[in-house]
């Protein structure tokens, strides 16, 4: 189905609202065009379009609520979707953490989440730019696999006490996996951007081969304490199980790293490195995201920890009137403040210590610590005296971004990056990092 316009959006959901009898009623719709390429082994194995839209109702009768959804908008299917709503709302027992629908909200200006370019792109601009990057990996003798998709989506919701919202986004996701022939060596890049324009495939993909080629001789050498550059990849994963976490009803409860005895939190005090700044800019120019969230609120400039300070937990509407705090939304990505240093200055400046591209299979082992566990791949390299000595096997550590915060050397300078873990963008620079713990080796590549 086309991207409907903003005020295609608006006559839609004011018809579907005009059928209910709900006490409250609330339409979602959104929708998405695109289209991707996947490989591997350095031929093209699927090629495809990608259009899916979707409308759910909720519909409200005093603390009772029910939801349906479909994606048919004929007049018919949609007071069908409408009766359905109001039928499992009758039910449903009553919600006693039950919000009432916002009324008009204001959304400030509209965010630069939409690329006319991305918009554009079809199979040609796709199939070249995976073209670019299979000649790196054939130039290179090693063997490709990896997915590029771009995408153009609206999301929109109106309710019945006169709130209106909409956007409308382009996406672009690019990784690469890199293998050497005897399956010894492995390199990864990822990338994910609004703007098709940013992308450079050929360069990623040569970033990728170089790990490839340069980790296929890798020495064991022992777990232990290590100072660790962490590319922003493998940083991405560390910090956003710490930004997940900054949730104020977990705190309150005593189900969080920032929880304190007797129902206190850790908010307003320090927790890290006085030099981590992390905040969330809807507005940010790099990182461009959605003002508005799923139930309707506001998003804004928010920081989240200020010099080592954590200054603001997220939290529902409920618990927020519960507890009097404000009501402040989970953004969707977030940016901490770098240095000016690259990467490669990062690692001439490091006297002895370990190269991280990439850290996954990430799993929780104490909430109440944030300390993780998971393993590191496609490339660890052992430095000395300012360069690149040899590649390492790779590692199994058992660390928290906390205190992994709190150990923190030098920051490099941030980057639009992207999580292998849960696919969400980030703004992150490498971080330069004493004393993470590794605990045992792997043979994973």
């Amino acid at each position: 189905m086309a991207i409907l316009t903003k005020e295609e959006t608006f006559a839609l959901l004011k018809k579907v609202l005009s059928y209910s009898k709900a006490d409250e009623c609330e339409v979602n719709i959104s929708g998405s065009d695109g289209g991707n390429i996947r490989y591997a082994r350095n031929a093209v194995s699927t090629s495809g379009g990608v259009s899916q839209t979707s409308l759910v109702v909720s519909s409200a009768f005093g603390k009772k609520a029910g939801v349906a959804t479909i994606n048919e908008f004929d007049d018919a299917s949609l007071q069908k979707v409408v009766r359905r709503s109001e039928e499992l709302a009758q039910l449903a027992p009553e919600n006693p953490e039950y919000m009432s629908f916002l009324g008009p909200q204001n959304y400030g200006p509209d965010t630069n989440t939409f690329s006319p370019v991305t918009a554009a792109v079809g199979p040609k601009e796709r199939a070249q730019a995976v073209a670019d990057s299979l000649q790196v990996t054939k130039d290179n003798q090693l063997n490709g696999a990896g997915f590029l998709e771009n995408s153009t989506g609206y999301t929109a919701m109106m309710n019945s006490k006169g709130l209106f919202a909409y956007n409308v986004t382009t996406n672009v996701a690019f990784n690469i996996t890199m293998r050497t022939d005897d399956g010894k060596g492995s390199g990864y890049a990822t990338r994910g951007y609004n703007d098709f324009s940013k992308l450079n495939a050929k360069k990623d993909t040569i970033i990728a081969a170089k790990k490839a080629s340069g980790s296929a001789t890798a020495k064991a050498i022992e777990p232990g304490k290590y100072t660790v550059i962490l590319e922003p990849t493998a940083v991405a994963v560390m910090l956003e199980n710490m930004f997940f976490a900054l949730d104020a009803r977990q705190a309150d409860e005593g189900r969080s790293f920032l929880s304190k005895p007797g129902g206190k939190t850790k908010v307003g005090e320090q927790l890290v490195d006085e030099r981590v700044n992390i905040y969330s800019d809807p507005w940010n120019e790099e990182l461009p995201t959605n003002n508005w969230t799923g139930d309707g609120r506001p998003q804004e400039k928010v920081n989240w920890i200020e010099k080592g300070i954590i200054k603001n937990l997220y939290s529902s509407r409920y618990w927020a009137q519960k507890t009097g705090i404000k009501a402040i939304p989970l953004p969707d990505g977030a940016i901490m403040q770098g240095g000016t240093k690259t990467l490669e200055e990062l690692i001439k400046g490091t006297e002895k210590g370990i190269l991280v591209t990439r850290l996954w299979y990430i799993r929780p082992v104490d909430p109440q610590t944030l300390l993780l566990t998971g393993l590191t791949r496609d490339g660890t390299f052992y430095i000395e005296n300012g360069e690149i000595k040899f590649p390492v096997k790779n590692f199994r550590f058992n660390e928290s971004p906390i205190i992994m915060l709190n150990n923190l050397e030098e920051m490099g300078i941030s980057e639009r990056t992207v999580s292998g873990e849960s696919n969400v963008n980030y703004m992150l620079p490498p971080l330069k990092i004493r004393d993470f713990t590794f605990t045992s080796l792997s043979d994973a590549v």
